[in-house]
């Protein structure tokens, strides 16, 4: 079988923090993530996109618009492991903008998440990957989560009648599992102990984050870095190089697992929107249709799909039940400024701060890294050339 690449896990040579002892597991629920990616090559000019040939434009989608063009003018995705912020674009309120406004969608839809596991990964780095129900389909979104200050409100909920491995189960425990672990909230061990348990200023029910892990917020931190990435089976999985797909959740993964580049954490909200909403067997027809000479675009509307079919309200929904929502802030992992009014919701319920540029890796590295086919190149051109028929 041919040398394929691996769109698996993030880049990172692997690095392996001491497993922790169970009695350190009461003091803190905090686990290493380190950044030792050696360093790349600097960045690269993008090279013009080929010319389109002229064709009808396609319509706008109907309920978002979700395509992430290739590269953002002056910008580029930090990759160099050493300590400095990633260079990103302050986003204006809806007002100050001339940009054009997707149609959102006007409620937001109803999340819970079911259960939530800590996930090791092939390059000694740890993640939580986080399984989500909602009230608009049957599907089972993911939100994969950087760092321990990120959790899921409807996880941790009081549910009637359960029990305390019933909660252990399903995900709603801080700090780390154990054998011989009899309770979910480390300030319940501690009690059973005879440990003070820490007096909580104020009033009020606190949630199970703070009072358990003794978390005080995101204060004055960098804003936690956030990722909407819609699943992409033939990128991700059968090592495809016609989308850079599995090469951008990569990417994604890479940044919020460093901790000078994600201080706060980051979230990777993972969406079952396969070929742009239309499904697997549609969108390999529309591969089909593009080797006949189509863009992407056109084939989906050959195919009778809108030119994207997704939407972003299920990744709001899901952000606030993370505690990202309010006027804190986030920074999102786009180049596609339309992305950030979808994902912000219909009332504004997240706020995005910041936009992070995200640029595939042979752009950036001039050819040296990344996926190089014309297919690739193909598909990342009518990206551009259609973001900028919206904003011209």
């Amino acid at each position: 079988m041919p040398d394929l690449p691996a769109h698996s896990s993030p880049a990172f040579p692997p690095l392996h923090s001491p497993r922790p002892e169970h009695s350190h597991a009461l003091e803190s629920d905090a686990y290493i993530l380190a950044d030792d990616a050696p360093p790349t090559p600097s960045n690269a000019p993008a090279p013009s996109p080929k010319p389109r040939r002229a064709s009808q434009a396609p319509p706008p989608s109907l309920l978002s618009p979700a395509f992430t063009p290739p590269a953002t003018p002056g910008l580029s995705t930090p990759s160099d492991p050493r300590p400095r912020p990633p260079r990103s674009v302050p986003v204006l309120p809806p007002d100050a903008t001339d940009s054009p406004r997707p149609e959102l969608l006007e409620q937001l839809p109803v999340v819970e998440c079911e259960v939530r596991a800590r996930i090791p990964t092939t390059t000694g780095h740890e993640m939580w990957l986080h399984v989500y129900r909602n009230n608009v389909d049957t599907k089972e979104h993911l939100a994969i989560v950087f760092g321990n200050q990120i959790r899921s409100r409807s996880l941790d909920r009081e549910r009637e009648g359960e029990t305390e491995l019933e909660r252990m189960t399903r995900g709603a425990y801080v700090g780390r599992l154990y054998p011989g672990r009899t309770h979910s909230r480390v300030e319940a061990i501690k009690r059973a102990e005879g440990v003070a348990p820490k007096q909580s200023s104020g009033s009020g029910e606190v949630s199970a984050s703070a009072s358990d892990a003794g978390e005080e917020g995101r204060g004055d931190a960098e804003l936690p870095l956030v990722r909407i990435h819609s699943e992409c089976y033939t990128g991700e999985t059968v090592w495809s190089a016609r989308c850079d797909c599995g090469e951008q959740l990569d990417e994604a993964a890479r940044l919020m697992s460093a901790p000078h580049i994600s201080p706060s954490g980051g979230v990777i909200i993972y969406l079952r929107q396969e070929g742009r909403g239309i499904g697997l067997g549609e969108k390999l027809k529309a591969y089909n249709l593009q080797d006949l000479g189509n863009d992407t675009y056109e084939a989906n509307i050959m195919l009778r799909h809108p030119a994207d079919a997704r939407s972003y309200g299920l990744a709001t929904s899901m952000l606030v039940d993370l505690g990202l929502g309010g006027e804190d802030g986030i920074r999102l992992l786009t180049n596609n400024p339309d992305k950030v009014r979808a994902v912000e919701g219909p009332g504004r319920e997240v706020v995005v701060k910041e936009r992070v540029a995200m640029v595939p890796l042979a752009w950036k590295t001039g050819g040296k890294a990344g996926i190089k086919s014309e297919e690739v190149e193909k598909y990342l051109s009518t990206k551009v050339s259609f973001v900028n028929r919206r904003h011209a």
